[in-house]
């Protein structure tokens, strides 16, 4: 047989790249979604709410009360909650203020709308599509009649959730489809896992005034680095500077950054208050948690008709 000087090469064949998987649950109750690196988070449709974020290694950065309700009767305890249109206890003279404590968002079925994945690494070790986007939607339409009569606005909003390896990033998207202006509050209500609560320290927010809902809602100036030694709950309005850092042991943590959210709210129950919350366990689970909330709830944002506001925040593990 003769050979052939210019014989073709084979065309070379792509390698298979990972690329993220998103899931949902048998009873159409969660999504969850996991990175070929390992990170993976899972989100209840009732509320939005995400129940889990794992790093690559496996480990958990959010905590989850073990007593929990997770079949929509309740708002769940822990992972992040999300709250609209008020923050807290409705002001009775405010247009919210026949809403339950922190809005129907986090009580209220969402609706999946899909997913996108980011362009893959072409470097070396990649691990493939390096984040996924998860976005669910909530309509003044999808409200019970009872939470439509209490807030009659007509309002659509698109909460994106990004994971990527050790980053997750939540945004809202928060439409006035009508035509009259209203006002609005918003959080996200993250319960970040700790090890050992008397070991973190919370800076960034040195700079900042705030209110301590423990002492009557009396108002402090800026003070040093927030250590827990006691039940914790202040709102830090207008905290500018950027980021938010967890420590732990001297160590980073987690470090915060938000975009358009204005206020944190830092909080801890304590043993005493843990206690007194029903679905709040175990007892000596506030040693695990602390919350430190992105969100914009001093005072109130006005969206005209027509009009888009967006914020968001993004929680990444050092």
């Amino acid at each position: 047989m003769v050979e052939r000087q210019n014989k073709p090469s084979a065309i070379p064949v792509s390698p298979v790249v990972p690329t993220p998987q998103v899931s949902i649950s048998d009873d159409n109750s969660r999504v969850i979604a996991t990175l070929p690196s390992g990170g993976r988070i899972e989100v209840l449709l009732h509320g939005a709410t995400i129940l889990s974020w794992k790093s690559t290694d496996g480990s958990e950065n959010l905590f989850l009360s073990d007593k929990a309700l997770l079949d929509g009767s309740k708002p769940v305890r822990g992972g992040i909650p999300v709250v609209f249109p008020n923050f807290g206890p409705p002001n009775r003279q405010h247009a919210t203020g026949k809403n339950s404590q922190h809005g129907f968002a986090r009580t209220t079925r969402w609706e999946y709308l899909g997913k996108s994945s980011s362009e893959s690494s072409s470097l070396p070790q990649s691990h493939g599509d390096a984040s996924v986007k998860l976005d669910f939607g909530l309509s003044s339409s999808m409200l019970s009649e009872d939470d439509r009569a209490k807030w009659p606005y007509p309002f659509g909003i698109t909460y994106s959730i990004t994971l990527s390896n050790e980053q997750l990033e939540t945004s809202f998207a928060v439409r006035n489809t009508g035509y009259e202006a209203w006002e609005f509050q918003v959080l996200f209500h993250s319960y970040l896992r700790v090890d050992d609560i008397s070991k973190v320290a919370v800076q960034g927010l040195e700079d900042t005034g705030y209110v301590d809902k423990i002492i009557n809602g009396r108002k402090y100036p800026s003070g040093g680095a927030i250590v827990f030694t006691g039940e914790t709950d202040r709102v830090y309005a207008q905290a500018l500077k950027q980021p938010v850092t967890v420590m732990e042991g001297g160590d980073g943590r987690y470090e915060i950054t938000r975009d358009m959210l204005s206020d944190v709210v830092v909080w801890n129950p304590w043993e005493e208050k843990a206690q007194s919350i029903a679905d709040f366990g175990p007892d000596d689970g506030y040693k695990s948690m602390v919350c430190v909330e992105a969100g914009s709830v001093n005072g109130w944002l006005n969206l005209e008709g027509g009009d888009t506001w967006e914020g968001g925040q993004r929680i990444r593990v050092l």
